[in-house]
């Protein structure tokens, strides 16, 4: 995909940024998130999928990476960390059952 702003024009105004590219650090890809978020709803049988599981995919994304791994060109996992898909899935059952919409607890 092609940015709305070029990362090496932003360099000298943003000290952290992440685009879509493969090709820059921090790649921003659906498919961190999708396949967790699924498994997730999966697990729990949810009838929906609610803003409140897509926020706790979003936080349990975020806090895959380590404090102390965590740095201006690492701030999202990599597509290939095996740690995501099942950290989200987890986020996203247990928010489905506070939520009510789980149709089984998950474990």
């Amino acid at each position: 995909p092609i940015p709305e702003g070029d990362p090496d024009e932003l360099r000298d105004v943003a000290r952290i940024m992440a685009t879509g590219r493969s090709d820059y650090p921090n790649q921003i890809n659906n498919v961190l998130s999708f396949p967790g978020i699924f498994r997730g709803a999966l697990d729990a049988r949810a009838r929906a999928i609610t803003p409140g599981m897509r926020l706790a995919a979003a936080e349990a994304l975020a806090a895959v990476i380590a404090p102390d791994e965590l740095n201006e060109d690492y701030i999202i996992p990599s597509v290939f960390n095996r740690a995501v898909v099942p950290a989200i899935a987890g986020a996203v059952a247990h928010a489905a059952a506070e939520e009510g919409v789980a149709r089984r607890e998950p474990v």
